[in-house]
């Protein structure tokens, strides 16, 4: 088969960076007078979910050095629902990709999957919340907003998310996710995170919302009583500064790796145009792609392949990395079962890359609009075939960073080069 030449694409990304994340903490928990509620000897819980959040280390043990410095004493509590193979174990190693321990973050971390149940939802269901922070004073919960991979409406992914399924553990994430196929995310967050908040001694609340480069961009103390009218308004922040694909129409798209540290489906599918089906593009929805190939998982998933299936294809060095417990537990919590599947796979990356290219129509393949990249959070650069060169050239966010040169192979069909940096 004759390949397309690719060329190196640059793109300007929106939004600005924090340069010192921590000295912002500080002044956001000042702000909201934090201080008169959280007093000497007290026990303070603090969240840390699953996700590659950028400073999220930085940011928590500046929350950790606050508490403290008002005399009361902070503990950190996974909140991932059923992430980390929904075992205590596997969530304290999550947590120690993001170098979250008891020695860097200079407190205890108190890792249960016990619950205690806050109250019933209207809608007939048992809310959890983690034993260990429904037994502490106060409880800081803290957490990055960005739209869904799954779900819509004004509340996405953020604290009001984790302050229900995170701390939720796996029970409550089970339960959550089952009463989604019936009722909406949003129905249910407003229906029960009032009490939630009240019975639960929810603190504060603190976002982060990222830039196009995955930079800290803005942080964002809050009251607890203005956590549900906040939330949507720094939702549509990082709509505005969230990375996408510079192209609506792509025949190929080559992903390096997924993960759960990329996304919560492995890779954005608001980012690969995905996001209400797993193999296609739903009306209006953009980019439109014909197909989509995985070539690796990220080490910090820990061999769960969630969004998997939102591929087309694979090879079997990914099928080789997966966790298929940690998989499957991960997917009928979620109840989105279908992104846990294993799409057609091939020995080596030639052969995948192949495939892929015969199954998009009558365009040759060496005139195929593919797109390469990193993964769904790195696309500040990516490579591109000749066919985007007029497209390019024409939009002033994008600036062509190299020739055209053709894909290279190792002598087993490894793709070697070209390839993007993160």
């Amino acid at each position: 088969m004759s390949f397309p030449k690719v060329f190196r694409l640059g793109q300007t990304l929106a939004g600005p960076a924090i340069a010192d994340p921590a000295a912002e903490i500080r002044h956001q928990l000042a702000a909201i007078k934090l201080q008169e509620r959280i007093q000497p000897d007290q026990r303070v819980a603090i969240t840390a979910g699953s996700r590659g959040i950028s400073n999220i280390d930085r940011i928590l043990r500046a929350i950790v050095d606050w508490v403290k410095e008002r005399g009361a004493q902070p503990f950190i509590v996974p909140a991932m629902g059923s992430h980390g193979g929904a075992n205590v174990a596997g969530q304290l190693e999550v947590l120690r990709t993001y170098d979250i321990t008891d020695q860097t973050m200079g407190c205890p971390i108190l890792a249960s999957m016990d619950t205690t149940v806050v109250c019933q939802a209207p809608q007939g269901f048992e809310v959890n919340f983690d034993r260990h922070a429904f037994e502490a004073d106060h409880v800081i919960v803290c957490n990055r907003i960005k739209p869904h991979t799954d779900f819509d409406g004004a509340i996405q992914s953020g604290l009001m998310k984790m302050m229900l399924i995170g701390l939720g553990k796996h029970r409550g994430a089970s339960i959550y996710h089952r009463a989604f196929r019936d009722y909406s995310f949003d129905e249910i967050v407003r229906s029960v995170s009032a009490t939630v908040i009240r019975n639960c001694r929810i603190a504060a609340g603190v976002a982060i919302v990222e830039n196009g480069h995955e930079h800290t961009a803005l942080i964002e103390a809050m009251r607890p009583e203005d956590i549900a009218t906040r939330e949507p308004e720094l939702l549509k922040q990082a709509y505005e500064w969230m990375a996408r694909l510079p192209f609506d129409q792509i025949d190929v798209l080559v992903v390096d790796e997924i993960g759960k540290n990329i996304s919560g489906t492995g890779m954005d599918t608001n980012v690969v145009g995905r996001k209400r089906y797993e193999h296609t593009a739903a009306p209006g929805e953009r980019p439109q792609i014909k197909k989509i190939i995985v070539r690796g998982l990220t080490e910090a998933t820990h061999g769960n392949a969630t969004g998997i299936g939102v591929a087309d294809f694979t090879t079997e060095h990914v099928v080789n990395q997966i966790d298929f417990p940690a998989t499957r537990v991960n997917c009928v919590t979620s109840g989105r079962t279908a992104v846990g599947m294993l799409p057609l796979y091939f020995p080596t990356d030639r052969e995948t890359i192949t495939a892929a290219l015969n199954t998009i129509g009558l365009t040759p393949p060496e005139q195929a609009k593919l797109v390469h990249i990193p993964n769904t959070l790195h696309l500040a650069e990516m490579w591109c075939s000749e066919a985007y060169l007029p497209e390019a050239a024409q939009q002033p966010n994008l600036k062509i960073l190299s020739d055209p040169m053709s894909l290279e192979f190792s002598a087993t069909g490894e793709l070697i080069g070209p390839r993007a940096e993160k």
